[in-house]
Formats: C-alpha cells, structure tokens, sequence
C-alpha cells in the first residue's frame, strides 16, 4: 500500500467530489476550490458521495500519482461535510485507509 514518508502533509477535502474527475481535474480542485499547490508533494485525500470511496493525489517529484480505494464491505469514517480541508497526522491517514478509526485517531 502506498504510505506518505513522515512529515508530508495530508489533507481531506471535506466535501465529496465527483468521482469521474482524473489527475488534472483534482489538481485543478486542489487550487481552486481547496486554495493549495497540488505540486508541492502534500497528500490530497478526496470522497466521492458514497462514503465507501476515496481518491488520493499528490506529486511525486516527477508528475501526479492518483490512487483510488473502494472498500468492499464497509465505509470510510469521515469528517462532517464543510467546506474546506481538514489536515490529518500519519497515524489519523492510516485509520483513515483502512475503513476505522482508533483510540486517539478520531477524525
């Protein structure tokens, strides 16, 4: 599984967005709706409507690496829908992956 490096940036897009978007129409909701550099290597975590889908981008050093996750049987535990972003810590991300959320990684 894709894991960010310690100390890289993470953050929900609180809002769902439409799943049909690819690299470029994220990148473009990064600056536009979200106010932030989509090429500076932060992790941008996106929802679609249905709670059991996520998209994750971000920039690598050579170009935008998008990765899609649906879970099977249960739903991703997210923040309340506002506008915004909310910025998760390494441990809150992984939570956050795998469909729950722990002690002390509450979202």
């Amino acid at each position: 599984m894709l894991m960010p490096s310690q100390g890289v940036r993470i953050l929900v897009a609180t809002r769902p967005v439409d799943f049909r978007k690819g690299h470029d129409g994220l990148a473009s909701m990064v600056q536009s709706a979200l106010a932030q550099d989509p090429f500076t290597g932060t992790v941008f975590v996106f929802r679609a409507k249905r709670a059991d889908r996520m998209k994750i981008l971000f920039w690598d050093g050579s170009g935008l690496v998008m990765t899609y996750k649906r879970l099977e049987e249960n739903s991703f535990i997210w923040p309340a829908i506002r506008d915004g972003v909310i910025t998760l810590n390494r441990p809150q991300f992984e939570a956050l992956l795998q469909g729950w959320t722990g002690a002390g990684c509450a979202l």
